[in-house]
C-alpha cells in the first residue's frame, strides 16, 4: 500500500509543496537517436512505450482497438517502477475491456537493447520486446478473457518530432519524443475462447522525461491519424492549463514520401461537437470533433466508435487517475479531395473542465 501511495504522489501532485517528484536524471540532448533512446533511460522521472492502433479480424473483417503500453518511472530518485495498461475495443459488440498493472521493481533497470520488459499479477501476464521498428507484444488480461500476441515490422524510418525529438510543450516540459507511427503488425486476438487472426496498424510513441506533463492543473489532449490511399500520418496534442487557462497545441504531419511537417500552435483548429457522460465517474468527455488544418489544407471530423473507452486506474482504495483513450474514426477533405482514416485519442484530467 505503502508503494501504491507513493505512485499516486507521483502522478497526482507533482505541483503540490507535500512532494514534487524527482526529475534530476533526466536526459537531454541536442538530438534523439535510436541506439541510445529507445533503450531505458536510468532512473528517469516517467517514459514510455505506448502503441495504439486498429486490427481487423482476416476471417470476418471485424475491426478490433489496441492499446497496450509499459510506463517506467522513479519519481524519488530511489526505486524504480513499471506499469503497463492493456486495452482492447470491439467495435462490432462495442465492447470495451481494459486492464492495468502497478508495481516497484527489486532493481533499478539499466539501459540495454533489445529492450525486454514482462510483468505478471495473478492471472494476468505482459511482456513486450524489441527494437527499432520490430516488437512483440504479448499479454492476457486479469479479469478478463482477453489476450492478444502481436509482432511488428516496418519498413520507414522513425520520425523525431520538433525535428530534434525533443518537444517542447510551452514553458511547462520538454520531453523526448519519437514515433513509428506506421508500424505493420500481425498476430492472434484471444476474445471469450476464440482466437482471431488480425493484422493492422499500431502507432508506436516513445517517450521520455514527461513528469512535467502530469501536473495536477493540466488536462492532455492526444491524436493520432493514420490516413488511407495515399498513406499518411498526423499527431497533434492540445496541453490545458486549468488554473492559468493557457492552451499549447502543437504537432506533426507525415507525408506519404516521408517528409514530416511540423505544425504550429496557430495552425491547428480542434472544435468539440459532441459529448458522452461515463456512469461511473459521471466526467463529461468530447466524442466527436471537427479538425481544421489550413496549412495542409485539412477539414476532417473524428469521431469514437464507441463512446465508453473510459480507463479508471486505482493507485488506493480511494485514489484513482481516470483518462479516455480510444478508436475512433476519421472523414473529410484534404486539398479538396475525400480524405478518410483511422484514429486513437487519449484525453487525461477531463474532470478539470467541471
Amino acid at each position: 500500500m505503502k508503494s501504491r501511495y507513493y505512485l499516486w504522489l507521483s502522478f497526482s501532485l507533482c505541483s503540490a509543496c507535500k512532494f514534487v517528484p524527482y526529475s534530476g536524471n533526466d536526459v537531454y540532448n541536442k538530438q534523439a537517436t535510436l541506439d541510445r533512446d529507445e533503450a531505458v533511460h536510468y532512473k528517469n522521472s516517467l517514459e514510455w512505450w505506448y502503441y495504439t492502433g486498429h486490427l481487423r479480424d482476416e476471417k470476418t473483417g471485424k475491426n478490433y482497438g489496441l492499446e497496450y503500453v509499459f510506463f517506467h518511472f522513479n519519481p524519488r530518485n530511489k526505486k524504480d517502477y513499471m506499469m503497463v495498461n492493456f486495452a482492447l475495443t470491439d467495435e462490432g459488440n462495442k465492447a470495451f475491456y481494459y486492464d492495468y498493472h502497478i508495481t516497484p521493481l527489486k532493481t533499478v533497470l539499466e539501459p540495454e537493447l533489445p529492450f525486454k520488459f514482462e510483468l505478471n499479477k495473478g492471472k494476468g501476464s505482459y511482456s513486450l520486446e524489441g527494437m527499432k521498428g520490430n516488437y512483440t507484444l504479448s499479454g492476457k488480461m486479469r479479469k478478463h478473457d482477453v489476450a492478444i500476441a502481436l509482432n511488428t515490422s516496418t519498413t520507414s524510418a522513425p520520425v523525431f518530432h520538433d525535428s530534434s525529438g525533443y518537444e517542447v510543450y510551452g514553458k511547462y516540459a520538454k520531453a523526448g519524443y519519437y514515433s513509428y507511427p506506421d508500424l505493420d503488425a500481425r498476430g492472434q486476438i484471444m476474445l471469450n475462447e476464440d482466437t482471431l487472426h488480425v493484422s493492422g496498424k499500431l502507432w508506436y510513441d516513445r517517450q521520455w522525461n514527461c513528469i512535467d506533463v502530469w501536473q495536477r492543473e493540466l488536462a492532455w489532449d492526444w491524436v493520432s491519424v493514420q490516413f488511407e490511399g495515399p498513406s499518411s500520418e498526423l499527431m497533434i496534442y492540445k496541453l490545458y492549463n486549468t488554473v492559468q487557462k493557457d492552451t499549447i497545441y502543437g504537432g506533426s504531419y507525415i507525408k506519404s514520401d516521408g517528409e514530416i511537417i511540423h505544425i504550429e500552435p496557430e495552425e491547428i483548429f480542434l472544435r468539440e461537437k459532441n459529448y458522452w457522460v461515463s456512469n461511473k465517474s459521471k466526467i463529461r468527455y468530447p466524442i466527436k470533433w471537427q479538425l481544421n488544418i489550413p496549412k495542409l489544407d485539412l477539414s476532417v471530423d473524428i469521431e469514437a466508435v464507441v463512446p465508453d473507452q473510459e480507463l479508471t486506474l486505482k493507485f488506493t482504495p480511494i485514489h484513482k487517475l481516470r483518462y479516455w483513450e480510444g478508436m475512433c474514426r476519421v472523414e473529410g477533405e484534404m486539398a479538396g479531395k475525400p480524405i478518410k482514416g483511422n484514429s486513437y485519442i487519449e484525453m487525461t484530467n477531463r474532470h478539470l473542465f467541471q
